[in-house]
Order: C-alpha cells, then structure tokens, then sequence
C-alpha cells in the first residue's frame, strides 16, 4: 500500500482559496459540518472557530478539498485519501513558493484554462517553454503554479 499525501498552503483566508482551488481542479472542499456540529454541541469548540455561509459550517482556520470520488468519512467529512488542505496563518506570502502544483491540461486546452482560471480570481504571471510551453500563475492569494 502507497503512503497517502496532503498538500498543506498556508493562507490569510482557507475556505477563499479552497473554492478557488476545488472549483479549478474539480475538487470538492470537504464538508467537517458532521464534525463541526457534534464539537460545538459538546462544548469542545466555540462557535468563534467555525464560520456560517449558506447554511454550511466552515473551519474558521483550516479548509481542505478532495476528488469527487474520493471515499469520506462520513462522522469527519474528512477524505480518506490525498487531499489539499488550507491552513490560516497571520503573515502574507512575501517570497516565492518552494513548491507549487502544475495543473496539466494539454496543450489544446491551455490557453483556455488559463482563461478559465483567470475568470475564477488567477493571475497570469509570464510564460515560459522548456522543451513545451507553460504559463506561471498566481491564485488569489498569490501562490505561484503552473498550467501545462
């Protein structure tokens, strides 16, 4: 059996970049309300570390999204497998990513995926080609990665 993964960014704001991220990828951000509900009802949260939007409760400082069909338990909301979780901290991005994500679509769909990317909050930073073309750009919150 392989390891499992989860990508963790740091970030002024988890559940913003989690759409970002679930909505260009295809992701789901990952529903803790089971979790959430039971924690605050036993007393083991304040309602000060959750958020309400549209009837969901949200982490205040953690988000995390996962495929679609990625098996979830169902007590946690939380997937059982590779995930990409976003974590709150205080201080802005000042420095380039040490890592970032390529997101790889074919060289037919990447002028439109960077289009679509751009129409979901990215930037387009520049473009580069080393042996085939990619575009660096930057999410909402300004981390870096690339579209193949």
């Amino acid at each position: 059996m392989g390891i499992r993964y989860q990508v963790v960014i740091d970030t002024p704001d988890p559940n913003e970049l989690a759409r970002f991220w679930a909505q260009a990828l295809g992701y789901v951000v990952e529903d803790h309300r089971p979790l959430l509900e039971r924690m605050l009802d036993a007393g083991e949260i304040t309602p000060d570390r959750v958020v309400r939007e549209d009837d969901r409760l949200y982490w205040l400082d953690f988000a995390a999204i996962r495929e679609p069909a990625a098996p979830v338990d169902e007590t946690t909301g939380i997937a059982q497998g590779d995930r990409i979780v976003f974590q709150r901290v205080p201080e802005p991005k000042t420095v380039k990513n040490r890592l970032h994500l390529d997101v790889e679509v074919g060289p037919q769909r990447r002028e439109s995926e960077i289009a679509r990317l751009e129409a979901l909050g990215a930037r387009r930073l520049y473009d580069g080609d080393l042996g085939g073309p990619w575009t660096t750009m930057a999410d909402p919150h300004g981390n870096e990665f690339c579209v193949q």
